[in-house]
């Protein structure tokens, strides 16, 4: 789906545009997205991304949330149906998916999602919750790196529930994570899927 040397978490993706649309049905909400190549979940709704809205506890009803890797906004767009009251930043290196994500809000008619790259979060900002289905193939180190920039971020009684899949290390991530400082757990497991629930670890 990507042209070569074109990934989901490019800058620009290379990858010639093809737009599609599918449809995300949750029991509560229900969203038309726009998606296109060269962005993860090109016309489908991931399955590790579905599990994470159907088994993530429920956002906090205010304040700040954050989707790391907003892609076409299923995740961003959710938080946001579910939390009216809430401001969900939905972050994304990749420009295409910035600009389906904004489109996608617009389309649905979700006014409390603020689209930008990840640079672009003011530093004042703390989140209460952040979800995310993480973009694993960016390789270890960068994916340690981004996961422990966005969750020292959170609030004092924040949390963060974050899809991985089995094969792709969920569970060496679990431990890390925890020997990080930030408390761990699995909420749900589902076709080789790990629902992760962690806490803002200690200053």
């Amino acid at each position: 789906m990507s042209a070569p040397g074109s990934h989901y978490f490019d800058e620009e993706p290379t990858t010639e545009s093809a737009p599609r649309d599918v449809t995300l049905l949750l029991p509560d909400v229900q969203l038309i997205l726009r998606t296109d190549r060269g962005v993860f979940g090109y016309d489908r709704i991931d399955p590790g991304t579905k599990l994470l809205l159907l088994k993530a506890p429920t956002p906090a009803a205010s304040g700040d949330l954050l989707d790391i890797g907003c892609g076409t906004g299923a995740i961003a767009l959710t938080m946001a149906a579910r939390s009216p009251g809430s401001t969900v930043w939905a972050i994304d290196v990749n420009e295409r998916a910035r600009d389906l994500c904004r489109a996608n809000a617009e389309r649905n008619a979700i006014t409390n999602v603020r689209v930008c790259a990840p640079d672009e979060v003011p530093d004042t900002v703390r989140f209460s919750t952040i979800w995310s289905n993480p973009a694993i193939r960016i390789g270890k180190p960068a994916l340690h790196a981004m996961l422990l920039r966005w969750l020292c971020r959170l609030a004092d009684d924040g949390e963060a529930v974050l899809v991985v899949h089995k094969h792709l290390g969920s569970d060496s991530l679990q431990t890390w994570l925890s020997g990080q400082g930030h408390p761990t757990e699995r909420l749900a497991s589902s076709s080789g899927y790990r629902i992760l629930h962690c806490r803002r670890g200690d200053r």
